[in-house]
Protein backbone atom coordinates (compact mmCIF):
# COMPACT_ATOMS: atom_id res chain seq x y z
CA UNK A 1 0.00 0.00 0.00
CA UNK A 2 1.43 3.36 -1.02
CA UNK A 3 2.47 5.73 1.81
CA UNK A 4 0.87 8.56 -0.18
CA UNK A 5 -2.65 7.17 0.27
CA UNK A 6 -3.14 8.53 3.85
CA UNK A 7 -1.86 11.92 2.73
CA UNK A 8 -4.25 12.00 -0.20
CA UNK A 9 -7.11 10.97 2.05
CA UNK A 10 -6.25 13.78 4.47
CA UNK A 11 -6.26 16.32 1.64
CA UNK A 12 -9.57 14.94 0.33
CA UNK A 13 -11.14 15.24 3.77
CA UNK A 14 -9.81 18.80 4.00
CA UNK A 15 -11.50 19.73 0.71
CA UNK A 16 -14.81 18.26 1.89
CA UNK A 17 -14.49 20.10 5.21
CA UNK A 18 -13.77 23.39 3.43
CA UNK A 19 -16.84 23.07 1.23
CA UNK A 20 -19.08 22.05 4.13
CA UNK A 21 -17.92 24.85 6.44
CA UNK A 22 -18.18 27.45 3.69
CA UNK A 23 -21.75 26.33 2.94
CA UNK A 24 -22.54 26.51 6.66
CA UNK A 25 -21.26 30.09 6.83
CA UNK A 26 -23.32 31.09 3.78
CA UNK A 27 -26.35 29.57 5.50
CA UNK A 28 -25.69 31.85 8.50
CA UNK A 29 -25.51 34.82 6.16
CA UNK A 30 -28.72 33.94 4.35
CA UNK A 31 -30.49 33.48 7.69
CA UNK A 32 -30.06 37.16 8.57
CA UNK A 33 -33.32 39.19 8.61
CA UNK A 34 -34.09 41.03 5.41
CA UNK A 35 -32.66 44.55 5.30
CA UNK A 36 -30.20 44.00 8.15
CA UNK A 37 -26.42 43.65 8.05
CA UNK A 38 -25.02 40.14 7.70
CA UNK A 39 -24.20 38.78 11.16
CA UNK A 40 -20.96 37.03 10.12
CA UNK A 41 -17.80 38.12 11.92
CA UNK A 42 -15.65 36.58 9.14
CA UNK A 43 -16.16 35.81 5.49
CA UNK A 44 -17.38 32.31 4.60
CA UNK A 45 -13.98 31.44 3.11
CA UNK A 46 -12.34 31.88 6.52
CA UNK A 47 -14.86 29.51 8.09
CA UNK A 48 -13.98 26.99 5.40
CA UNK A 49 -10.23 27.34 5.96
CA UNK A 50 -10.64 27.05 9.73
CA UNK A 51 -12.44 23.71 9.49
CA UNK A 52 -10.12 22.51 6.69
CA UNK A 53 -7.03 23.21 8.80
CA UNK A 54 -8.47 21.34 11.77
CA UNK A 55 -9.23 18.43 9.44
CA UNK A 56 -6.00 18.27 7.47
CA UNK A 57 -3.26 19.12 9.98
CA UNK A 58 -3.88 16.34 12.57
CA UNK A 59 -4.42 13.78 9.81
CA UNK A 60 -1.27 14.75 7.92
CA UNK A 61 0.86 14.86 11.07
CA UNK A 62 -0.25 11.35 11.95
CA UNK A 63 0.28 10.14 8.36
CA UNK A 64 3.84 11.48 8.32
CA UNK A 65 4.66 9.94 11.69
CA UNK A 66 3.02 6.65 10.72
CA UNK A 67 4.98 6.46 7.46
CA UNK A 68 8.15 6.79 9.51
CA UNK A 69 7.14 4.30 12.23
CA UNK A 70 5.28 1.63 10.30
CA UNK A 71 8.31 0.14 8.43
CA UNK A 72 9.86 -0.79 11.77
CA UNK A 73 6.58 -2.32 12.97
CA UNK A 74 6.24 -4.29 9.74
CA UNK A 75 9.79 -5.60 10.02
CA UNK A 76 9.23 -6.59 13.64
CA UNK A 77 6.08 -8.55 12.75
CA UNK A 78 7.77 -10.25 9.79
CA UNK A 79 10.86 -11.30 11.74
CA UNK A 80 8.60 -12.64 14.51
CA UNK A 81 6.74 -14.90 12.09
CA UNK A 82 7.56 -18.66 12.23
CA UNK A 83 8.66 -18.50 8.57
CA UNK A 84 11.50 -16.21 9.64
CA UNK A 85 12.95 -18.67 12.12
CA UNK A 86 15.58 -19.83 9.59
CA UNK A 87 16.87 -16.31 8.94
CA UNK A 88 20.49 -15.58 9.95
CA UNK A 89 20.75 -13.56 13.13
CA UNK A 90 22.43 -10.65 11.33
CA UNK A 91 24.60 -9.81 8.36
CA UNK A 92 24.33 -9.17 4.64
CA UNK A 93 22.59 -12.47 3.92
CA UNK A 94 19.75 -11.61 6.30
CA UNK A 95 19.31 -8.17 4.73
CA UNK A 96 19.33 -9.65 1.23
CA UNK A 97 16.62 -12.20 2.05
CA UNK A 98 14.39 -9.57 3.64
CA UNK A 99 14.93 -7.16 0.74
CA UNK A 100 13.89 -9.82 -1.78
CA UNK A 101 10.80 -10.69 0.24
CA UNK A 102 9.73 -7.04 0.53
CA UNK A 103 10.38 -6.44 -3.19
CA UNK A 104 8.18 -9.38 -4.21
CA UNK A 105 5.47 -8.44 -1.70
CA UNK A 106 5.31 -4.86 -3.01
CA UNK A 107 5.20 -6.03 -6.62
CA UNK A 108 8.52 -4.48 -7.65
CA UNK A 109 10.00 -7.94 -8.37
CA UNK A 110 8.44 -10.96 -10.06
CA UNK A 111 10.02 -13.49 -7.75
CA UNK A 112 12.83 -14.17 -5.29
CA UNK A 113 15.89 -16.33 -5.93
CA UNK A 114 16.25 -17.38 -2.33
CA UNK A 115 13.72 -19.96 -1.04
CA UNK A 116 13.82 -18.34 2.39
CA UNK A 117 12.65 -15.08 0.81
CA UNK A 118 9.75 -16.83 -0.95
CA UNK A 119 8.56 -18.16 2.40
CA UNK A 120 8.45 -14.61 3.80
CA UNK A 121 6.48 -13.02 0.97
CA UNK A 122 3.03 -13.75 2.41
CA UNK A 123 3.94 -12.62 5.97
CA UNK A 124 5.32 -9.40 4.50
CA UNK A 125 2.13 -8.83 2.50
CA UNK A 126 -0.01 -9.47 5.55
CA UNK A 127 2.04 -7.07 7.67
CA UNK A 128 1.99 -4.34 5.00
CA UNK A 129 -1.75 -4.73 4.57
CA UNK A 130 -2.40 -4.67 8.33
CA UNK A 131 -0.36 -1.58 9.13
CA UNK A 132 -1.47 0.16 5.95
CA UNK A 133 -5.09 -0.34 6.95
CA UNK A 134 -4.37 0.91 10.46
CA UNK A 135 -2.75 4.03 9.02
CA UNK A 136 -5.67 4.77 6.70
CA UNK A 137 -8.32 4.18 9.39
CA UNK A 138 -6.61 6.31 12.01
CA UNK A 139 -5.92 9.07 9.46
CA UNK A 140 -9.57 9.18 8.46
CA UNK A 141 -10.73 9.11 12.09
CA UNK A 142 -8.40 11.94 13.08
CA UNK A 143 -9.46 14.02 10.10
CA UNK A 144 -13.13 13.39 10.80
CA UNK A 145 -12.73 14.14 14.51
CA UNK A 146 -10.87 17.41 13.86
CA UNK A 147 -13.37 18.45 11.22
CA UNK A 148 -16.38 17.63 13.43
CA UNK A 149 -14.89 19.47 16.41
CA UNK A 150 -14.22 22.62 14.39
CA UNK A 151 -17.48 22.43 12.42
CA UNK A 152 -19.55 22.36 15.61
CA UNK A 153 -17.85 25.57 16.78
CA UNK A 154 -19.08 27.57 13.79
CA UNK A 155 -21.60 30.29 14.50
CA UNK A 156 -22.29 33.76 13.04
CA UNK A 157 -20.03 35.62 15.47
CA UNK A 158 -17.21 33.04 15.34
CA UNK A 159 -13.79 34.70 14.86
CA UNK A 160 -12.68 32.40 12.05
CA UNK A 161 -10.49 34.99 10.32
CA UNK A 162 -8.49 35.72 13.48
CA UNK A 163 -7.87 32.04 14.13
CA UNK A 164 -6.90 31.28 10.53
CA UNK A 165 -4.48 34.20 10.43
CA UNK A 166 -2.98 33.05 13.71
CA UNK A 167 -2.52 29.56 12.28
CA UNK A 168 -0.85 31.02 9.17
CA UNK A 169 1.45 33.10 11.38
CA UNK A 170 2.44 29.99 13.32
CA UNK A 171 3.13 28.21 10.04
CA UNK A 172 5.34 31.07 8.86
CA UNK A 173 7.18 31.03 12.18
CA UNK A 174 7.81 27.30 11.90
CA UNK A 175 9.05 27.78 8.34
CA UNK A 176 11.46 30.49 9.47
CA UNK A 177 12.72 28.29 12.29
CA UNK A 178 13.60 25.49 9.86
CA UNK A 179 16.67 27.35 8.62
CA UNK A 180 17.77 28.21 12.15
CA UNK A 181 17.27 24.68 13.43
CA UNK A 182 19.05 23.29 10.37
CA UNK A 183 22.03 25.53 11.11
CA UNK A 184 22.09 24.35 14.71
CA UNK A 185 21.91 20.74 13.51
CA UNK A 186 24.83 21.25 11.14
CA UNK A 187 26.92 22.89 13.85
CA UNK A 188 26.04 20.18 16.38
CA UNK A 189 26.95 17.33 14.02
CA UNK A 190 30.22 18.98 13.01
CA UNK A 191 31.10 19.83 16.59
CA UNK A 192 30.41 16.31 17.86
CA UNK A 193 32.63 14.66 15.25
CA UNK A 194 35.29 17.36 15.65
CA UNK A 195 35.49 16.67 19.38
CA UNK A 196 35.95 12.98 18.59
CA UNK A 197 38.79 13.86 16.22
CA UNK A 198 40.47 16.03 18.84
CA UNK A 199 40.51 12.97 21.06
CA UNK A 200 43.18 11.60 18.68
CA UNK A 201 44.91 14.83 17.63
CA UNK A 202 45.24 17.94 19.77
CA UNK A 203 43.80 21.20 18.40
CA UNK A 204 47.24 22.82 18.47
CA UNK A 205 48.75 20.06 16.32
CA UNK A 206 45.84 20.24 13.91
CA UNK A 207 45.61 24.02 13.58
CA UNK A 208 49.33 24.83 13.58
CA UNK A 209 50.99 21.73 12.11
CA UNK A 210 52.70 22.09 8.74
CA UNK A 211 52.54 18.52 7.44
CA UNK A 212 49.36 16.91 6.12
CA UNK A 213 49.55 13.22 5.27
CA UNK A 214 46.79 11.11 6.86
CA UNK A 215 46.52 7.44 5.94
CA UNK A 216 42.92 6.17 6.23
CA UNK A 217 44.06 2.53 6.08
CA UNK A 218 46.78 2.73 8.76
CA UNK A 219 46.13 1.86 12.38
CA UNK A 220 46.06 4.94 14.64
CA UNK A 221 49.48 5.41 16.20
CA UNK A 222 50.96 7.44 18.99
CA UNK A 223 52.25 10.36 16.88
CA UNK A 224 49.12 11.16 14.91
CA UNK A 225 49.63 14.91 15.20
CA UNK A 226 52.64 14.73 12.90
CA UNK A 227 50.39 13.77 9.96
CA UNK A 228 47.41 16.05 10.66
CA UNK A 229 48.85 19.55 10.43
CA UNK A 230 46.27 21.53 8.47
CA UNK A 231 48.24 24.73 7.81
CA UNK A 232 49.01 23.70 4.18
CA UNK A 233 45.30 23.14 3.56
CA UNK A 234 44.33 26.48 5.08
CA UNK A 235 47.01 28.24 3.07
CA UNK A 236 45.94 26.56 -0.16
CA UNK A 237 42.32 27.58 0.45
CA UNK A 238 43.26 31.19 1.17
CA UNK A 239 45.80 31.39 -1.65
CA UNK A 240 43.49 30.01 -4.33
CA UNK A 241 40.08 31.21 -3.16
CA UNK A 242 40.77 34.45 -1.30
CA UNK A 243 43.86 35.84 -3.08
CA UNK A 244 44.15 34.71 -6.70
CA UNK A 245 40.40 34.45 -7.29
CA UNK A 246 39.72 37.81 -5.67
CA UNK A 247 42.49 39.51 -7.66
CA UNK A 248 40.56 38.42 -10.74
CA UNK A 249 36.98 38.85 -9.54
CA UNK A 250 37.03 42.15 -7.64
CA UNK A 251 38.52 44.43 -10.35
CA UNK A 252 36.61 42.80 -13.21
CA UNK A 253 33.34 42.62 -11.29
CA UNK A 254 33.55 46.17 -9.97
CA UNK A 255 34.56 47.66 -13.33
CA UNK A 256 31.76 45.74 -15.03
CA UNK A 257 29.26 47.17 -12.57
CA UNK A 258 30.59 50.72 -13.05
CA UNK A 259 30.42 50.45 -16.82
CA UNK A 260 26.92 48.98 -16.87
CA UNK A 261 25.49 51.56 -14.47
CA UNK A 262 27.33 54.71 -15.59
CA UNK A 263 28.55 54.40 -19.15
CA UNK A 264 26.59 51.70 -21.00
CA UNK A 265 23.51 52.63 -23.01
CA UNK A 266 20.17 51.04 -22.21
CA UNK A 267 20.45 48.59 -25.11
CA UNK A 268 23.99 47.53 -24.18
CA UNK A 269 23.01 47.05 -20.54
CA UNK A 270 19.94 45.04 -21.55
CA UNK A 271 22.16 42.50 -23.31
CA UNK A 272 25.38 42.57 -21.28
CA UNK A 273 23.97 42.20 -17.77
CA UNK A 274 22.10 38.91 -18.46
CA UNK A 275 25.10 37.57 -20.38
CA UNK A 276 27.39 38.38 -17.45
CA UNK A 277 25.06 36.74 -14.95
CA UNK A 278 24.96 33.55 -17.03
CA UNK A 279 28.39 32.81 -15.54
CA UNK A 280 26.69 32.21 -12.17
CA UNK A 281 24.52 29.48 -13.67
CA UNK A 282 27.29 27.45 -15.28
CA UNK A 283 27.84 24.17 -13.34
CA UNK A 284 31.11 24.11 -11.43
CA UNK A 285 32.11 20.84 -13.08
CA UNK A 286 32.11 22.69 -16.41
CA UNK A 287 34.45 25.28 -14.92
CA UNK A 288 36.56 22.39 -13.70
CA UNK A 289 36.84 20.93 -17.19
CA UNK A 290 37.70 24.37 -18.56
CA UNK A 291 40.37 24.84 -15.92
CA UNK A 292 41.90 21.38 -16.39
CA UNK A 293 41.81 21.16 -20.19
CA UNK A 294 42.32 24.77 -21.28
CA UNK A 295 43.56 27.15 -18.60
CA UNK A 296 46.01 24.85 -16.79
CA UNK A 297 48.02 23.95 -19.95
CA UNK A 298 48.11 27.62 -20.98
CA UNK A 299 49.33 28.70 -17.54
CA UNK A 300 51.99 25.96 -17.51
CA UNK A 301 53.26 26.80 -21.00
CA UNK A 302 53.33 30.52 -20.24
CA UNK A 303 55.23 29.96 -17.00
CA UNK A 304 57.76 27.68 -18.65
CA UNK A 305 58.23 30.17 -21.47
CA UNK A 306 58.97 32.80 -18.82
CA UNK A 307 61.67 30.58 -17.35
CA UNK A 308 59.74 29.06 -14.41
CA UNK A 309 60.83 25.43 -14.65
CA UNK A 310 58.75 24.28 -11.65
CA UNK A 311 55.44 25.13 -13.35
CA UNK A 312 53.02 22.22 -13.04
CA UNK A 313 50.08 21.18 -15.18
CA UNK A 314 48.04 21.33 -11.97
CA UNK A 315 48.56 24.71 -10.37
CA UNK A 316 47.01 27.14 -7.93
CA UNK A 317 47.11 29.82 -10.60
CA UNK A 318 44.89 27.85 -13.02
CA UNK A 319 42.33 27.02 -10.35
CA UNK A 320 42.36 30.57 -8.96
CA UNK A 321 41.91 32.21 -12.38
CA UNK A 322 38.90 30.06 -13.28
CA UNK A 323 37.44 30.45 -9.80
CA UNK A 324 37.77 34.22 -10.13
CA UNK A 325 35.91 34.13 -13.45
CA UNK A 326 33.19 32.01 -11.84
CA UNK A 327 32.51 34.48 -9.02
CA UNK A 328 32.59 37.67 -11.11
CA UNK A 329 28.74 37.75 -11.19
CA UNK A 330 28.59 37.71 -7.38
CA UNK A 331 30.70 40.86 -7.18
CA UNK A 332 29.24 42.52 -10.28
CA UNK A 333 25.56 42.01 -9.41
CA UNK A 334 25.87 43.26 -5.84
CA UNK A 335 27.98 46.25 -6.89
CA UNK A 336 25.60 47.01 -9.76
CA UNK A 337 22.56 47.02 -7.49
CA UNK A 338 24.34 49.08 -4.83
CA UNK A 339 25.59 51.74 -7.27
CA UNK A 340 22.20 51.94 -8.97
CA UNK A 341 20.55 52.45 -5.56
CA UNK A 342 22.58 55.58 -4.75
CA UNK A 343 20.17 58.56 -4.88
CA UNK A 344 20.25 60.49 -8.12
CA UNK A 345 20.55 63.70 -6.13
CA UNK A 346 24.06 62.72 -5.01
CA UNK A 347 25.15 62.22 -8.62
CA UNK A 348 23.56 65.46 -9.76
CA UNK A 349 25.04 67.39 -6.85
CA UNK A 350 28.55 66.16 -7.59
CA UNK A 351 28.26 66.97 -11.29
CA UNK A 352 26.75 70.37 -10.50
CA UNK A 353 29.80 71.23 -8.38
CA UNK A 354 32.01 70.64 -11.40
CA UNK A 355 33.19 67.08 -10.80
CA UNK A 356 33.70 64.87 -13.80
CA UNK A 357 31.92 61.54 -14.23
CA UNK A 358 35.01 59.61 -13.16
CA UNK A 359 35.47 61.83 -10.08
CA UNK A 360 31.81 61.38 -9.20
CA UNK A 361 32.18 57.62 -9.42
CA UNK A 362 35.37 57.57 -7.36
CA UNK A 363 34.46 60.10 -4.66
CA UNK A 364 30.66 59.81 -4.39
CA UNK A 365 29.15 56.65 -5.85
CA UNK A 366 31.71 54.08 -4.72
CA UNK A 367 31.82 55.35 -1.08
CA UNK A 368 28.02 55.55 -0.94
CA UNK A 369 27.63 52.05 -2.42
CA UNK A 370 30.44 50.55 -0.34
CA UNK A 371 28.16 48.47 1.95
CA UNK A 372 26.70 46.57 -0.99
CA UNK A 373 30.08 46.19 -2.65
CA UNK A 374 31.62 44.78 0.52
CA UNK A 375 28.68 42.40 0.94
CA UNK A 376 29.19 41.17 -2.62
CA UNK A 377 32.91 40.66 -2.08
CA UNK A 378 32.35 38.74 1.15
CA UNK A 379 29.73 36.58 -0.57
CA UNK A 380 32.19 35.91 -3.37
CA UNK A 381 34.97 34.98 -0.91
CA UNK A 382 32.66 32.61 0.94
CA UNK A 383 31.69 31.04 -2.38
CA UNK A 384 35.31 30.72 -3.47
CA UNK A 385 36.69 29.08 -0.34
CA UNK A 386 33.91 26.50 -0.46
CA UNK A 387 34.50 25.55 -4.10
CA UNK A 388 35.49 21.92 -4.70
CA UNK A 389 35.24 20.80 -8.33
CA UNK A 390 37.65 23.35 -9.80
CA UNK A 391 40.24 22.51 -7.16
CA UNK A 392 39.78 18.77 -7.68
CA UNK A 393 40.28 19.03 -11.42
CA UNK A 394 42.88 21.80 -11.72
CA UNK A 395 44.81 22.40 -8.48
CA UNK A 396 45.89 18.89 -7.50
CA UNK A 397 45.88 16.90 -4.29
CA UNK A 398 49.28 17.81 -2.85
CA UNK A 399 49.19 19.62 0.49
CA UNK A 400 52.03 22.07 -0.10
CA UNK A 401 52.98 25.17 1.87
CA UNK A 402 54.34 27.42 -0.87
CA UNK A 403 53.82 30.87 -2.32
CA UNK A 404 54.57 29.76 -5.89
CA UNK A 405 51.23 29.96 -7.76
CA UNK A 406 52.51 27.68 -10.52
CA UNK A 407 52.87 24.65 -8.26
CA UNK A 408 50.08 22.26 -7.36
CA UNK A 409 48.39 22.56 -3.98
CA UNK A 410 45.16 21.50 -2.38
CA UNK A 411 42.41 23.03 -0.28
CA UNK A 412 40.22 22.16 2.67
CA UNK A 413 37.23 21.19 0.52
CA UNK A 414 39.29 18.78 -1.60
CA UNK A 415 40.56 16.99 1.50
CA UNK A 416 37.05 16.75 2.94
CA UNK A 417 35.94 14.96 -0.22
CA UNK A 418 39.02 12.73 -0.19
CA UNK A 419 38.62 11.70 3.45
CA UNK A 420 34.86 11.00 3.25
CA UNK A 421 34.87 9.08 -0.04
CA UNK A 422 37.61 6.62 0.80
CA UNK A 423 37.46 3.14 2.33
CA UNK A 424 38.36 4.22 5.86
CA UNK A 425 36.14 3.65 8.86
CA UNK A 426 34.14 6.51 10.33
CA UNK A 427 35.92 5.88 13.61
CA UNK A 428 39.33 6.45 12.04
CA UNK A 429 41.07 9.81 12.67
CA UNK A 430 41.53 10.34 8.92
CA UNK A 431 37.77 10.26 8.34
CA UNK A 432 37.03 12.31 11.43
CA UNK A 433 39.52 14.94 10.24
CA UNK A 434 37.06 15.83 7.45
CA UNK A 435 34.58 17.01 10.08
CA UNK A 436 37.25 19.07 11.83
CA UNK A 437 38.16 20.69 8.51
CA UNK A 438 34.48 21.35 7.80
CA UNK A 439 34.03 22.94 11.22
CA UNK A 440 37.00 25.26 10.66
CA UNK A 441 35.66 26.19 7.21
CA UNK A 442 32.24 26.90 8.74
CA UNK A 443 33.82 29.17 11.37
CA UNK A 444 35.81 31.05 8.72
CA UNK A 445 32.70 31.61 6.59
CA UNK A 446 30.78 32.77 9.66
CA UNK A 447 33.57 35.21 10.50
CA UNK A 448 33.54 36.61 6.96
CA UNK A 449 29.80 37.17 7.14
CA UNK A 450 30.18 38.86 10.52
CA UNK A 451 32.86 41.19 9.15
CA UNK A 452 30.67 42.01 6.16
CA UNK A 453 27.73 42.87 8.42
CA UNK A 454 29.90 45.12 10.59
CA UNK A 455 31.29 46.98 7.58
CA UNK A 456 27.85 47.36 6.05
CA UNK A 457 26.41 48.68 9.31
CA UNK A 458 29.21 51.18 9.83
CA UNK A 459 29.16 52.73 6.38
CA UNK A 460 25.38 52.59 6.03
CA UNK A 461 25.05 54.75 9.12
CA UNK A 462 27.54 57.22 7.65
CA UNK A 463 25.65 57.68 4.36
CA UNK A 464 22.01 57.61 5.44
Amino acid sequence: MSPAIPLLLALGLGLIAWLAARSRAWAFKRAAPAGTRAPLHSLPNYHGWYVALWTVIPAILFAVVWNAVSPGLILTQVTGHPAAASLPAFGIERETILSEAFAVARGSAAGAFNPAANALVEPVRDAIGLYGTIGIVVTVLLGFAGGAYSFLKLRPDFTARTRVERAVMIGLLVASLVAILTTFGIVASLLFETIRFFGFVTPAEFLFGTHWGPDPMAAPGANLGEDYGAIPLFWGTIFIGAIIAMIVAIPLGLMSAIYLTQYASANVRKWMKPLLEILAGVPTVVYGYFAALTVAPLVRDAAQAAGIASASSESAMAAGLVMGIMIIPFVSSMADDSIAAVPQAMRDGSLALGATTSETIKRVLIPAALPGIVAGVMLAVSRAIGETMIVVMAAGATARLTANPFESMTTVTFQIVAMLTGEGSFDHPATLSAFALGFVLFCVTLALNFIALRVVKRFREAYE
